[in-house]
């Protein structure tokens, strides 16, 4: 049976976003007047709700608050001035600063987490990953400068230098100056003009090997900060819930487009189903001039997963029936995606 304590601890994260059920609103302020720690609390998690206006701020975190932290992710709100196309980067942005904070005093820093990076590294990358969206949407590019490169290189070669040099730049600097340098990168991105009207971001540029609109470019990057936030969190053992379902349902929406672009209208066609996200869809993705030969279902949350490079096509859970090369081709094309 719960003590009032912990019904009011459970309720801190919607207190802190000013979301409190009507019925709460009087109890909870009341029972802080009260109780010093989870006035601590809530006050931590309301400095987590202000990092949407600025870079983090400089409270110490620990192990222990792990379960409040992912409280304070889980129900995270859309950032606010943003257009709804920049709202998941916005949050996703907002997510990675809490789990950051939580580093203070840890020591963590040189944690493995994935490829050869450590949390550092891993920091460092992102300010690298935003550079395409950012210089082409007239911020100046991260220092040091790229080195020239002969016409023609790959993009994918240009990419792994640039990325490589500001990795290794940042690795001389302390990882609270990383750190600042990636909010800085952010919150300029999100005070774009692009980040906030719709229709200026819907002329398209290519980025990456890919021609998106802008809109969807932000998108990009809300899935790649998510998935290094969950990849810090899997290093650090710290839970990192998945998006919020509005958003969730954004960056399923766009990996499905670019997933049926790469498969194209002559692989074997597959009904695809995404479960999850506060929805469930399903789409023909392959030849329509012929009857489906398998059905495909994924987990929303599984299914970037995949595309993120989290899963392999043999590992992801999934249900299927019907040709199983004709499942495996949409596994393998949708892994061949993840270039975060």
């Amino acid at each position: 049976m719960s003590t009032e304590h912990e019904d009011v601890r459970d309720l801190l994260a919607a207190w802190a976003f000013g979301a409190l059920p009507a019925a709460e609103r009087r109890t909870v302020p009341a029972h802080l007047a009260d109780c010093e720690s989870c006035a601590a609390e809530a006050e931590r998690l309301r400095e987590t709700v202000r990092i949407l206006d600025g870079p983090p701020g400089a409270a110490n975190g620990s192990q222990e608050s792990g379960g409040a932290l992912a409280l304070a992710l889980r129900t995270r709100p859309a950032a606010p001035r943003v257009a709804p196309h920049a709202a998941p980067y916005a949050a996703a942005v907002a997510g990675l600063q809490s789990l950051l904070r939580e580093l203070d005093g840890l020591g963590a820093w040189s944690t493995p987490v994935v490829h050869d990076w450590d949390v550092h590294s891993t920091v460092a990358h992102l300010i690298a990953a935003d550079e395409p969206l950012a210089t082409r949407l007239g911020l100046d590019a991260h220092v040091p400068p790229s080195r020239p490169v002969p016409d023609g290189t790959r993009w994918e070669d240009v990419w792994a230098a640039r990325t490589a040099d500001v990795i290794a730049y940042e690795q001389g600097r302390t990882p609270e100056e990383t750190v600042a340098a990636w909010s800085a990168r952010a919150g300029a991105l999100l005070a774009t003009p692009e980040a906030r009207d719709s229709e200026l971001a819907s002329l398209a540029t290519t980025l990456m090997g890919v021609r998106l609109p802008v809109a969807d470019h932000f998108v990009v990057r809300a899935f790649e900060a998510w998935i290094h936030t969950d990849d810090i969190g899997r290093a650090l053992g710290f839970p990192v819930p998945p998006p919020p379902d509005p958003h969730l349902w954004q960056l399923v929406r766009l990996a499905v487009r670019i997933l049926g672009m790469a498969l194209g209208s002559e692989a074997p066609p597959v009904l695809f189903a995404v479960t999850g996200a506060g929805t469930d869809a399903q789409w023909v993705l392959g030849s329509e001039g012929e009857p489906v030969r398998a059905e495909l279902v994924l987990d929303a949350v599984d299914f970037c997963l995949l595309v993120g490079g989290r899963y392999t096509p043999e590992d992801v859970p999934r249900g299927a029936v019907g040709d199983d090369a004709a499942v495996a081709d949409v596994l393998t094309r949708a892994a061949s995606l993840a270039w975060l």
